[in-house]
């Protein structure tokens, strides 16, 4: 087994503003270049014995050209001078082909992030062997296995890596910077009655020391696997539902969807006619904070190098923006909002940062004692949404609640709302957590349809 730990080899500092150059040599009226390294080492065990090693190094390139209004994009993975001449003449053969847009180009240079850009403390220099990885997968599915009631493991799993992006554009803007990612997690069955239920805890952090510990990690798993076991059915009904904290973003995330610029530029959205308007309970706020430091979601500038803020995207309840990229602001004759996002081929889309609700005042066996009987989301699946009307529903399994206590665990079930009707009844716990880059607390709705036997 190698002690080798995850280490970005870096591309050459000249490389990217070279291709930019080049493109414009060859015909482009504008270029942009970005490239993404990584690298990443990954540990999984089960029952106690190692089971797979793997290793991934990357270094890739992007190249998107401007002629005019037409545009087109490349991609590759060799950085030899033959490839990086080929994908610039390839971009530029397609540019010239390619459609008109007359949206497409880079974004405004008086929209564009200047540096020096802010530490955001987002790279860990810590480096974790096989070995040690191995270690800690293997403690943590020891304190699930632990557990009373959990019958086999599914595997326990570790890993590290580190990764670094750059954007440089024909415009003059350069920008860099550096990450590392740390992950522990494991999945169990538990066993009731010839019956076995999943369960598993998985958590990732930027920085070793905010992992939590095996026996934490391990722990959590094999409790919330027995705690499914022996589920039952429940009529179908309307009732109060809560959204455990884990899964509450999932009933958010349409909004974002809702009010991506590019959805609003469609006229697909079933809120494309409420900016400036409630639709959220006047006590909830939606904050986006790219600078939030540590933060898996942080970043000193969107992917168009466009200068991201600290904003309320929802502030009292009230819609205050659309997410935009250069894009869609200018279909929309607005300004970017500074939410680009891109991979290495294509042009960009849209997305948040470190995106939270800001947490209400109830735990959540506040929010509980609150509904009095109801059902408590724990898991969802299969969400289905008409983007144009807002009509939901998931697949769910959690518990029963009732007098504000669990009563048993409960499967197969189907919950369904109206997003624009039910949005302005929720009301969010206390229970905020920060565990990825969409971070939600509970949410109790007064009444969902519930679809059961």
């Amino acid at each position: 087994m190698s002690n080798a730990s995850p280490s970005t080899a870096t591309i050459p500092a000249d490389l990217l503003p070279d291709l930019v150059a080049a493109a414009l040599r060859a015909g482009a009226d504008a270029a942009e270049a970005v490239s993404a390294e990584s690298a990443a080492l990954s540990v999984g065990v089960r029952n106690g014995k190692l089971e797979e090693v793997e290793r991934e190094e990357s270094r890739d390139l992007g190249l998107r050209v401007f002629i005019g209004k037409r545009q087109a994009t490349v991609s590759a993975s060799d950085l030899s001078d033959a490839t990086c001449s080929r994908l610039v003449e390839r971009a530029v053969a397609m540019a010239r082909l390619a459609p008109e847009d007359p949206y497409c180009g880079l974004a405004p240079q008086d929209r564009l992030a200047h540096g020096p850009f802010p530490d955001l403390d987002l790279y860990d220099s810590t480096h974790r062997t096989a070995e040690q990885l191995e270690a800690a997968a293997v403690a943590t599915e020891a304190a699930a296995m632990a557990v009373d009631g959990v019958a086999r493991s599914e595997g326990g799993h570790a890993s590290s890596s580190t990764s670094r992006w750059r954007l440089v554009t024909s415009d003059g803007f350069d920008g860099s910077y550096h990450g590392s990612g740390f992950g522990l997690g494991v999945g169990v069955i538990a066993e009731k009655d010839g019956a076995m239920e999943r369960g598993g805890e998985n958590r990732h952090t930027r920085h070793l020391t905010d992992l939590p510990g095996a026996e934490t990690i391990g722990a959590e798993a094999g409790r919330r696997a027995v705690a499914r076991t022996g589920p039952r059915k429940i009529a179908s009904m309307t009732a109060p539902v809560i959204f455990e904290n884990r899964v509450a973003g999932q009933v958010i995330s349409p909004l974002l969807g809702a009010i991506s610029g590019p959805s609003i530029a469609r006229g697909s959205s079933f809120l494309k006619d409420r900016l400036g308007q409630a639709v959220l309970p006047a006590n909830v706020n939606l904050i986006d904070d790219p600078f939030r430091p540590r933060g898996l979601g942080s970043t000193p500038f969107d992917d168009e190098g466009v200068a991201v803020t600290r904003q309320s995207i929802i502030d009292a309840g009230v819609l205050t923006t659309w997410l935009m990229n250069h894009s869609a602001a200018t279909q929309l004759g607005l300004a970017s909002t500074g939410h680009a996002a891109r991979g290495l081929a294509g042009p960009p889309g849209v997305s948040t940062h470190n995106l939270h609700m800001e947490p209400g005042q109830r735990n959540l066996a506040g929010l509980m004692a609150d509904a009095g009987t109801g059902l408590l989301v724990t898991s969802m699946f299969g969400p289905s949404l008409n983007a144009n009307t807002g009509d939901w529903s998931a697949g769910v399994s959690g518990f029963w609640f009732e007098d504000g206590e669990l009563a048993y665990p409960v499967s197969e079930v189907t919950v369904a709302g109206s997003l624009p009707d039910i949005y302005p009844r929720l009301v969010h716990g206390s229970d905020l957590e920060f565990r990825g880059s969409f971070n939600v607390p509970s949410l109790m709705f007064d009444a969902l349809a519930i679809a059961g036997k």
